[in-house]
């Protein structure tokens, strides 16, 4: 496997679990369930957290993840191309 793979898969990996964290957070989630959003929640939020401090939330709805995913895809465009 090489290098470029690898970061990849890693990425794709990051993109999963942030649109599986937001998911999540739609509904109130229990037992087992909250211990895989709050695991989620440390992955994510430091990477998501930057976005959210910079756009706005518009009609209650946050865009911080989507800017966040848009933003990792292209700098996996400009590195990887």
């Amino acid at each position: 496997m090489s290098l470029r793979s690898l970061a990849l898969s890693i990425v794709s990996f990051y993109e999963f679990c942030i649109i599986a964290y937001v998911i999540m957070s739609w509904f109130r989630p229990t037992g087992i369930i909250y211990d895989i959003y709050r695991v989620l929640g440390q992955i994510c939020e430091p990477y998501v957290g930057i976005f959210r401090r910079i756009v706005p939330q518009m009609g209650g709805f946050d865009f911080s993840p989507i800017v966040a995913i848009l933003v990792l895809r292209l700098l996996t465009q400009l590195l990887f191309g």
